[in-house]
């Protein structure tokens, strides 16, 4: 093979995820606006954190995040299996931490399932609701950074 060029090896980078971008928007005092996809929604603080409580606070979005995805993920098992949603319910309680730094302690959720599902159906119900993506995140946390604009 003399006078042949030698090949070059190319490999493709994996593939980047796409980017999920939303903004948030001071309004007054502890009330901001969010605005994701068009949908836009606010949070505040309560009276006693010297908030105007208008909206939940971002640490119960955070909270309601989890519920809602395991609302989620319990409806589609449902669906998938051809059982009415009806009376689906995700029942949530979360504690704050008592030390620092701030942050949630515990967060319990509870399904509420409509009647009449066997209990092996209730066992994958639960098996596959408490595999979603925020709850999987909370047990793989993310690379998060956080910076200052130029």
């Amino acid at each position: 093979m003399t006078g042949t060029a030698p090949q070059a090896i190319t490999t493709s980078p994996p593939p980047q995820a796409e980017a999920h971008r939303f903004e948030v928007t001071h309004v007054d005092r502890d009330i901001y606006t969010v605005d994701i996809r068009g949908h836009h929604f606010q949070v505040d603080q309560p009276l006693e954190a010297g908030g105007s409580d208008l909206a939940p606070t971002p640490t119960e979005l955070f909270a309601a995040s989890l519920a809602t995805c395991v609302a989620f993920y319990a409806g589609r098992f449902l669906h998938r299996h051809s059982v009415n949603q009806a009376g689906l319910r995700v029942r949530t309680e979360f504690t704050m931490a008592t030390d620092r730094p701030a942050r949630v302690a515990s967060v319990h959720v509870t399904i509420i399932p409509p009647p009449g599902l066997t209990e092996q159906r209730r066992a994958a119900l639960l098996a596959v609701a408490s595999r979603c993506t925020v709850h999987n995140t909370l047990h793989q946390p993310p690379e998060i950074d956080i910076k200052l604009a130029s």
